[in-house]
């Protein structure tokens, strides 16, 4: 049963902090069951990845970053769907140190069916919103990051 916040209880730091942890996680948990029942086997920090990667070739630490993980976890990731042909490793020619991760074309072909699961998700997640609502919801939780990550 899903219990909601009295409005004196909504903005209290607990309730605040847990109903993100919450919708977080029942987006997460909805992701991965939209993937599987497409037929793929891939876990979130795994479609942030081939996100990420969709735009173009991106090193290790920056796919940590987007994936929240730490680089060897992501190694370790890559591996795994290196070794299933989604994605090569190239490294850098002008820095031997350097190696940029790419999608194959058969890592291309699986982004455009996993990014129509992304976005079922994502209008499941705003339904019944409009676009005036979603867009505050958007501005609103920006500025709970922003409030919460700056210095001042």
């Amino acid at each position: 049963m899903i219990t909601h916040a009295t409005p004196a209880e909504a903005c209290t730091g607990s309730a605040l902090g847990l109903l993100f942890r919450q919708a977080r996680d029942a987006m997460w948990a909805r992701m991965e069951r939209e993937l599987a029942a497409a037929g793929h086997e891939l876990n979130f920090s795994q479609f942030i990845t081939l996100k990420r990667l969709s735009a173009g070739p991106a090193g290790v630490t920056d796919l940590a970053r987007a994936a929240d993980l730490n680089p060897g976890a992501m190694t370790r990731l890559l591996d795994k769907l290196e070794a299933r042909g989604i994605l090569a490793r190239v490294a850098d020619p002008t820095d031997r140190r350097a190696v940029h991760i790419h999608l194959t074309d058969a890592g291309i072909a699986m982004w455009r069916d996993i990014d129509q699961c992304g976005q079922r998700v994502r209008a499941r997640a705003l339904r019944g919103m409009d676009e005036a609502a979603r867009a505050q919801l958007t501005r609103l939780v920006e500025q709970v990051r922003d409030n919460l990550l700056s210095e001042d």
